[in-house]
């Protein structure tokens, strides 16, 4: 049997940039690497989930680890907090969070609150208390994000954001969207009235003022959810696994798998993480573990963030890394390389589009793929959803069972 790698880089798929002469980040790249693996392989296009759905980054990653979201994701919010350590218990409801930054009328002006981590840690402990016996507990992320745990008996996930997910628009009150969420949605806006402020009047505030980077005045929540019963990684699949990321959503899911997780050192989550770090670290991970995931967020950042230059950079770099990487494995290794989803500079956010796909094995069959981009992909033999990608790569490894007589 052979061990498995699969790398997936956030938000890579993209569409055609004027900036880039017509091209998309991956195709403008340079990436010898990326292409070296696929025509050692297979290439084709996936699609995260089902066509024509934007997927997320918690949904598709479950899918591509094998578990059907359809059946086990209830929310984003849970994994997001205890990938910052955050306790979540039975019956807790949990979100995703970001810092934010609104005007004096409570219109947002900025999501993610300069995307800066000054003075988090602290707003986040100020925001710890108890309201009608429901208490709340706060933790600081990445850059401008948070995530919220709420703690009592009868809370309950079906209510909705607090995020509007844009700038120019005012922050929303909680709503619920059955009977069972009225009191939870209730609490809920009388705990974000009383962050509110806390925050305006907070220390941590004043210097940022004083620095010239916008205020964290606003707690916006997203992504409410309960714990959900999943069935351990190494029940699921036969096999021991590791998840290697620098964001706390991906580290949360695998905690919540039983799979073993590492942050290397220098590994952000940003576009200055290192790469190198990363993938060697996963490397030396393969040695202990028949299955290793490495999340890369830069290019899903530079997507977001409408950089088409960045991306294509990013790229380069994790096209360098993946090289060195290559130096330091058994060559007898299943590498899987992949996005969860697109995030295509022209939208700023997530799209429905397929994604390049490739399978490295040694002994497999190869195609006709010859460079690792979303247009070249079509000429590879897969045509594939996530879900697909978890029975392939154990099939490759010699890790699957045969279906019937």
């Amino acid at each position: 049997m052979k061990n498995i790698m699969l790398i997936v880089l956030d938000g890579l798929g993209d569409r055609p940039n004027q900036i880039l002469s017509g091209k998309t980040a991956l195709q403008a790249a340079f990436r010898p690497n990326l292409n070296h693996l696929i025509r050692e392989g297979q290439g084709g296009l996936m699609t995260p989930i089902a066509p024509g759905i934007r997927a997320g980054s918690d949904t598709s990653h479950l899918s591509l680890l094998g578990y059907d979201p359809e059946k086990f994701y209830s929310g984003r919010g849970p994994f997001e907090a205890m990938g910052l350590g955050l306790e979540v218990r039975p019956g807790d409801v949990a979100f995703r969070a970001n810092f934010g930054t609104t005007d004096n009328n409570g219109v947002v002006t900025d999501r993610r609150a300069g995307r800066s981590a000054e003075g988090t840690s602290l707003l986040a402990k100020s925001l710890n208390m108890e309201i009608d016996g429901v208490r709340f507990f706060v933790r600081e992320g990445v850059e401008h994000r948070a995530a919220l745990v709420m703690r009592s008996q009868g809370l309950s996930d079906k209510i909705t954001d607090s995020d509007p997910h844009e700038t120019g628009k005012p922050v929303k009150r909680v709503m619920p969207v059955s009977p069972e969420g009225e009191f939870t949605a209730d609490v809920l806006n009388r705990y974000l009235d009383a962050a509110r402020k806390i925050l305006m009047d907070h220390e941590a505030n004043k210097n940022r003022r004083k620095s010239g980077k916008p205020v964290a005045n606003e707690l916006l929540l997203r992504g409410p959810g309960k714990a959900p019963d999943l069935m351990d990684f190494s029940e699921m699949h036969g096999m021991k696994g590791a998840v290697v990321a620098g964001i706390p959503m991906i580290t949360g899911i695998g905690g919540l798998l039983g799979m073993h997780t590492l942050k290397p050192r220098g590994s952000t989550g940003t576009l200055d993480s290192d790469f190198t770090s990363k993938l060697l670290a996963a490397a030396d991970l393969t040695k202990k573990y028949d299955y290793v995931l490495v999340n890369v967020k830069a290019t899903d950042v530079a997507g977001h963030d409408g950089d088409a230059i960045a991306k294509r950079d990013a790229i380069e770099r994790i096209d360098r890394a993946i090289g060195e990487m290559m130096e330091n494995v058994d060559q007898d290794l299943v590498i899987a390389v992949t996005g969860d989803h697109a995030t295509p500079c022209s939208l700023k956010d997530h799209s429905g589009d397929p994604v390049p796909v490739l399978f490295r094995s040694r002994g497999a069959l190869t195609d006709r793929s010859q460079f690792f981009d979303e247009f070249s992909a079509s000429a590879g033999m897969w045509r594939i959803r996530s879900i697909d990608v978890m029975n392939i790569v154990k099939e490759m490894a010699d890790r699957s069972e045969k279906y019937g007589a």
